[in-house]
């Protein structure tokens, strides 16, 4: 794969909406119960060790790792586990959840000890424990990014502030609240990697985040703070990688094969909060806004609390919203209803009224080149569009589909509001379908 596939001039400009970037975050009371899914993450689902009737702490292991790519899950809150049973997910699927019910005290568990680390693989086994994951809202274990065999591959580690996504704030204030465990955190963890470079790359829409950890890290030129140019979707793994090191990840393969570790600031922060503390995640830093909001905030709400009690928190709503959201306008998922909770990889909730959440009358596609122009992987949606509707799997190979992260720089510039990024991830389904029919034939 060529770098044309990677044009950092592409994307688009985005509103900024940076309604909370001052706010600094807030923690929020108990909720009376929680619901905390064993899907909160890429991989394998994590297993449900408790049952109904259950007493159990802040911290306490409540469902173990199902596998390498999976992650354990911790309980938020101290009460009774009420009832382990099937949710179904903003994602269509249906999931074990443990239903809790909290007895207001917060109690931590007795048994946590902090971890002993002296390798990479103590690092590795201990970010695994802690049941962290990306939270910057890809959910991927990021003990598997650690679980190096050969050391000399990572020549960059690369932390993600870039925070592209309007609205959302959460990773500004960890930078502005939090920069104690951001520096810890770089440093014990290239003390493990030994990269030949630490980049931390920032929008430069967020000076005071900038200015903040320029000051931590002055007097170490092997630690860069890259300021970057505002342009969705700037915080998008592959796009980052190119527009800090220059390098491009294939199709297909990860970070790591071209020389990269990179991982979320506040995922970092929370690793080194796990070290230093021993107390594994249970509670996520999200931002709280959107049109339908009273009173916007960055909030602490234990993982597992329902959305209206987090909104509750928030004062409330000014009007009825017609559409909620898990993270950003962009590249968001909407969620079923309020009951649905706070997961480990939610990074803001946004509610919208029905002014702001009118869905545009899609009209047919004019061929104006506005999709292919921004797209940050120089797709071909009107090609894309055509091998779909033809359920022509070889076609959407050859279009390489499979790239398309679902940033929805497409979309937000299509002049006819085409459903371009739900047509891209049918389309993965057709292709996916095919490359198995394939692998089929050839046995």
């Amino acid at each position: 794969m060529s770098k044309r596939f990677f044009d950092p001039l592409s994307g688009v400009h985005v509103p900024h909406r940076k309604n909370t970037a001052l706010m600094e975050a807030v923690r929020m009371p108990a909720p009376a119960s929680v619901v905390i899914p064993t899907v909160m993450h890429i991989g394998a689902p994590a297993k449900p060790i408790v049952k109904a009737g259950d007493k159990v702490a802040v911290g306490q292991l409540i469902a173990e790792s199902g596998g390498f790519i999976s992650a354990p899950v911790h309980a938020s809150v101290s009460g009774t586990v009420k009832k382990v049973e099937d949710i179904v997910l903003s994602n269509g699927r249906s999931a074990p959840a443990i239903f809790i019910e909290s007895d207001g005290e917060m109690r931590p568990c007795e048994d946590l000890v902090k971890p002993r680390i002296e390798t990479l693989s103590d690092l590795a086994e201990a970010v695994r424990n802690s049941g962290i994951v990306g939270l910057g809202g890809a959910g991927f274990p990021t003990s598997v990014k650690l679980a190096i065999k050969d050391i000399e591959q990572a020549e960059y580690f690369l932390i993600n502030g870039a925070e592209c996504e309007p609205y959302i704030t959460s990773d500004t204030r960890t930078m502005l609240d939090y920069t104690d465990l951001v520096e810890r955190g770089v440093r014990r963890i290239s003390e493990f990697l030994k990269p030949k470079a630490v980049i931390i790359g920032v929008e430069n829409n967020k000076p005071r985040s900038i200015a903040a950890l320029r000051a931590r890290f002055k007097d170490d030129p092997h630690i860069q703070v890259k300021s970057l140019p505002p342009m969705y979707p700037q915080g998008g793994e592959k796009v980052l990688i190119y527009n800090t090191v220059g390098r491009v990840v294939p199709e297909g393969k990860l970070p790591l094969d071209v020389g990269v570790v990179i991982m979320n600031v506040t995922t970092l922060a929370n690793i080194e909060q796990y070290i230093e503390t021993g107390m594994p995640l249970v509670e996520k830093l999200i931002t709280v806004d959107g049109s339908a909001v009273k009173e916007p905030k960055n909030v602490f709400a234990p993982i597992g609390t329902r959305l209206r009690d987090v909104f509750e928190f928030c004062g409330g709503f000014k009007e009825e919203p017609r559409k909620v959201l898990y993270g950003g306008p962009m590249m968001g998922t909407a969620v079923p209803d309020l009951d649905a909770p706070v997961l480990k990889n939610t990074n803001a909730i946004l509610a919208f009224t029905e002014k702001d959440a009118e869905v545009k009358k899609e009209t047919p596609c004019i061929r104006c080149g506005n999709c292919v122009n921004h797209c940050p992987m120089r797709l071909n949606p009107p090609a894309i569009a055509k091998a779909f509707n033809n359920k022509d799997g070889e076609a959407l190979y050859k279009q390489r589909v499979n790239l398309c992260m679902e940033c929805g720089a497409c979309a937000f510039v299509c002049p006819a509001h085409q459903p371009i990024v739900q047509r891209h991830k049918l389309a993965k389904v057709i292709l996916r379908n095919w490359q198995n029919s394939q692998k089929g034939d050839k046995a």
